[in-house]
């Protein structure tokens, strides 16, 4: 038996260095041979096990959005209603209702065949300031601005990595929650315009972007310092605007994530004393067989 012991304990000493060892290569690999600027980690008040939205940021975020971002891109998957939510920007009905009523809604037609126009409701999705893809790219030099409503879950962080490393960065990427990985992309887009480079030849209408794929996109920067202000004395830098749209953008895309955490939360107490309880019962009833 001790014999056995030991060669599980070194078999298993051999694959942890050599997880170590595979890791800490991977890491150098990276540094020495990426493909491009690696996107920083940030610090969101959603991220992690506990992380929760911040009520006061989803407000400052969404005027970010209504002022600078919805001329361009809509959020048809979000009702007015939403603004009112628990665990979201939790504006009060009289101000998400002042904010639907800035909208005009098509519904239905008039005697004459005319569309007939009325102000938005709490019920209606958010107006997009487009009628449809054509008008869109028209209106933006044959781009079409993409829907903001689940973007943070479309886009995310890919890593390019050997082969022998993404059993590695597969775990990693499962242990970290895709609003994370995907705000943080959408934050570095925001914020990663520059002037293109010595020899790099830019297409027309086309702006750099660093962490853009091709680093090239025809949406030019869109924040500026003192782009919206903020009624609760927040610094109107461009880094919290693109914080505060981006943590917005997140919970358009995940608005039940504080339920789904403190959900997880009560789940995770309750295994553990389940599992306590099975550790009792087994120890009691091999006790009693033993004598």
């Amino acid at each position: 038996m001790n014999s056995i012991l030991k060669t599980i304990t070194k078999l298993t000493a051999l694959f942890s260095a050599a997880v170590v060892s595979g890791i800490i290569f991977t890491s150098s690999a990276l540094a020495a041979g990426g493909t491009g600027p690696e996107v920083k980690r940030q610090e969101w008040s959603f991220g992690g096990f506990n992380g929760q939205y911040d009520k006061a940021q989803l407000q400052r975020g969404f005027g970010v959005y209504k002022e600078v971002c919805a001329s361009c891109h809509g959020m048809k998957l979000l009702s007015y209603r939403n603004l009112m939510q628990k665990g979201g920007p939790e504006f009060s009905k009289e101000q998400a209702l002042a904010i639907a009523k800035e909208a005009t809604v098509i519904d239905g037609v008039d005697a004459d065949g005319e569309p007939k126009e009325r102000p938005g409701k709490l019920s209606d999705r958010f107006q997009g300031p487009f009628k449809n893809e054509t008008e869109a790219r028209s209106a933006n030099n044959g781009a079409y601005p993409p829907d903001f409503s689940v973007l943070a879950k479309a886009r995310t962080i890919h890593r390019h990595v050997p082969w022998y490393s993404e059993p590695y960065y597969w775990a990693y990427d499962m242990a970290t929650a895709y609003e994370e990985k995907g705000s943080d992309y959408i934050y570095a887009l925001l914020t990663g315009y520059g002037t293109a480079p010595k020899g790099v030849v830019m297409g027309d209408g086309m702006n750099y972007n660093k962490y853009f794929p091709g680093h090239q996109i025809a949406m030019a920067a869109p924040l500026s310092e003192d782009a919206v202000e903020y009624a609760d004395g927040t610094p109107t830098t461009m880094d919290q605007h693109a914080k505060d749209v981006t943590a917005f953008m997140a919970w358009a895309s995940e608005p039940h994530l504080n339920a789904r955490k403190n959900l997880g939360k009560r789940v995770q107490i309750y295994l553990l004393i389940l599992a306590l309880l099975l550790f009792l019962a087994k120890k009691s009833v091999w006790a009693r067989l033993k004598h």
